[in-house]
C-alpha cells in the first residue's frame, strides 16, 4: 500500500523545486487565483427548508442562501452593506432576507427593499446576487446574477425522472482541474489500473454551454482472464464518455453500447476549498423505473455505479494527493490531456477570481 507523502511542514508542493523544476504556468488551468464561470454546489437542498437562511463559504466567497415563502432559493453576498453583519444569522421575511443587526431587508436581486429606521434607502445598499438552481438533490450557485444555461445534464437523460444518490464528499490536495483529467488519461488506465485498453478519441465541443465531450472507444483486448471475461460477457467493444462543463463539473457515462448492462451515469462536482485543496462531490444517477422490480433494477445500477467508482478512487487518490502537476514531457497518448488543458484555458474567469494590485 502506497502512503501519502508528508512534505516538510506540509509545505505546498508547488513551492518546492522551483529552481530545478520550474512550474509551467497557465492563464486558467491549475491557477488557484481563477474561478471560472460555472455551476458550483453550495449544499444539499434539504438543508434549506422554506423560510430558512444559511451562510457558507464557496470558492473563497461568503454567500447567504435563503428559501422564501414561495419556496424559491436565492443567493447573495453574505455581508450586509450597512455594517457587515453576516446575513446568515438573520431571518427570512416573506421573500426577503433581513439582517439580524438592524433588520435591513434584501430581495433575491440584492436590492435593499426596507430599512426599519429610515425611509431613505442609499443606492450603495445593493448586494451582488447570484443565479441558483436545484438539481440532483443539491443547490447550485453560479458566480453571476445572469446565466445563459443551467446545470449540465446527460443528453439521453433530459426530461426523464431520475434517482440521484450522493456519496460522501471528500477533499484532494490538488487543483480540481487536475482531478478532472483522470477519466481521459488513457496511459494511467494501463499503468495504475492494469486495464490493457486501446482507445480511439473523438471530441465534441459545445461552445454555447462551455462543454466538451471526450468519447473514448475501442476493442476489448483478449489477453488476461479479466479481459477475456469482459469480452465474453459485455461484447467485443467498449465506449465511455467524459463530459466537462465549465471545468467544475465532470459527467461520466460508462458501459455504453455493451451487452446486458445499460449505461451507468455519475457526476463529479468540484469546488475550491482553499489554495492547495479542492472538494469533490460524487453523485450517482439512474433512470427511475416503475414497479417493485423496476425499483430493484434502479438500485442495482446505482450500486454498480458506486462499485465502479470505488474501484478507481483509492489508487487515484494516492496520486492526486501527492501530485505537483507540471506537464513538461507529453506523449501522443496524452492528446486528450492537451486538448482538455486548452479547453480550460479558453474559459471565462468569474467575479470570484482574485485580483492583485
Amino acid at each position: 500500500m502506497v502512503e501519502q507523502v508528508n512534505y516538510p511542514e506540509r509545505e505546498r508542493n508547488d513551492l518546492l523545486n522551483k529552481n530545478t523544476q520550474p512550474l509551467i504556468k497557465m492563464p486558467i488551468f491549475n491557477n488557484w487565483n481563477i474561478v471560472t464561470k460555472g455551476w458550483y454546489i453550495a449544499c444539499r437542498s434539504q438543508e434549506i427548508p422554506q423560510g430558512k437562511a444559511k451562510s457558507l463559504s464557496l470558492c473563497g466567497q461568503r454567500i447567504v442562501i435563503f428559501r422564501g415563502q414561495d419556496y424559491q432559493i436565492r443567493a447573495l453576498d453574505a455581508f450586509c452593506p450597512h455594517l457587515g453583519t453576516d446575513l446568515g444569522i438573520g431571518y427570512v421575511d416573506g421573500n426577503l432576507i433581513r439582517c439580524f443587526f438592524h433588520h435591513w431587508g434584501f430581495d433575491g436581486e440584492g436590492n435593499c427593499e426596507n430599512i426599519p429606521c429610515s425611509s431613505h434607502i442609499p443606492s450603495q445598499s445593493k448586494l451582488q446576487a447570484y443565479a441558483t438552481e436545484e438539481k440532483y438533490g443539491f443547490i447550485w450557485i453560479y458566480p453571476d446574477s445572469k446565466v445563459r444555461y443551467g446545470v449540465a445534464e446527460f443528453d439521453e437523460l433530459k426530461d426523464k425522472d431520475l434517482v440521484c444518490i450522493a456519496d460522501d464528499s471528500f477533499e484532494r490536495n490538488c487543483h480540481h482541474h487536475i482531478c478532472m483529467m483522470n477519466g481521459i488519461d488513457a496511459q494511467h488506465l494501463k499503468t495504475v489500473h492494469h486495464l490493457n485498453v486501446k482507445m480511439h478519441l473523438s471530441l465534441k465541443e459545445k461552445q454555447f454551454e462551455n462543454m466538451i465531450d471526450f468519447t473514448l472507444s475501442g476493442d476489448f483486448p483478449n489477453i488476461t482472464f479479466r479481459e477475456k471475461f469482459a469480452k465474453k460477457f459485455l461484447g467485443s467493444s467498449y465506449e465511455y464518455t467524459m463530459r466537462y462543463a465549465d471545468a467544475c463539473v465532470g459527467m461520466l457515462t460508462i458501459m455504453k453500447n455493451v451487452r446486458f448492462i445499460p449505461p451507468l451515469y455519475m457526476i463529479y462536482a468540484y469546488t475550491l476549498v482553499g489554495v492547495g485543496h479542492c472538494k469533490v462531490q460524487p453523485i450517482y444517477i439512474a433512470v427511475k423505473r416503475k414497479g417493485f422490480f423496476g425499483w430493484l433494477i434502479t438500485r442495482f445500477l446505482l450500486y454498480l455505479t458506486r462499485l465502479m467508482y470505488y474501484f478507481l478512487r483509492g489508487e487515484d487518490g494516492m496520486i492526486y494527493d501527492n501530485i505537483r502537476y507540471n506537464p513538461n514531457v507529453l506523449l501522443s497518448i496524452d492528446e486528450p490531456l492537451i486538448k482538455y488543458m486548452n479547453y480550460v484555458n479558453k474559459l471565462e474567469p468569474s467575479i470570484w477570481s482574485k485580483k492583485y494590485n
